[in-house]
């Protein structure tokens, strides 16, 4: 049988992940990025990178972070895939990594001005409204004068409407810290908000 040689970014995918038509898993990718396979982390990249911009950008308006965050955290897949034990998701594992790079990168800054609309654009959807009063009300205010992993909490659950256990594996943390920290940042919340 031949291999297929797979071509993503000018980096080749190894003949031992290109197993036929059928694309190596993720976590065939990982692995192949823990033996040092370039070509694996870059097909890593181009597949979970798109999305994890995408995500990161909902929780920082800022293009340059959201860039430098996605690279660390492909950096940091390079550098620790070895670690990776195999359990749950390889996006989840990703995602965990970004969003604390993300709290990191926060840590200290300023938050952002509010953006400027362009001149032409359309009415606002309804769901555009809502997302602008969360990230720009008062309740974005205060979502921004909490500490960071508060606010991941919030943001993973709240906004991105997942449960306790899928925040905690995204976040890397465990349920019952998801739970400790969303009860601490209802607290916090209502104390900005009052």
């Amino acid at each position: 049988m031949n291999s297929v040689r797979l071509r993503t970014g000018g980096l080749v995918v190894p003949d031992s992940l290109a197993m036929g038509p059928d694309p190596p898993s993720d976590g065939e990718l990982l692995r192949a990025v823990g033996n040092g396979e370039r070509g694996a982390l870059a097909e890593l990249y181009r597949r979970h990178a798109p999305w994890l911009m995408l995500r990161l950008s909902r929780r920082c308006t800022d293009p340059g972070v959201v860039d430098e965050v996605v690279q660390d955290t492909f950096v940091a897949a390079w550098r620790g895939a070895g670690r990776y034990r195999g359990q749950g998701e390889v996006a989840a594992w990703l995602w965990g990594i970004a969003i604390r790079r993300l709290i990191d990168q926060l840590r200290g800054r300023r938050p952002a001005s509010l953006p400027l609309t362009e001149v032409g654009q359309g009415e606002p959807s309804a769901e555009e409204r809502v997302l602008l009063g969360v990230e720009y009300g008062d309740l974005g205010g205060a979502l921004r004068r909490i500490s960071p992993e508060l606010r991941a909490v919030v943001q993973a659950t709240i906004l991105d409407g997942l449960t306790t256990r899928e925040a905690g594996r995204l976040l890397g943390i465990p349920p019952g810290t998801v739970k400790t920290r969303m009860m601490r940042a209802r607290a916090a919340l209502r104390e900005e908000l009052t």
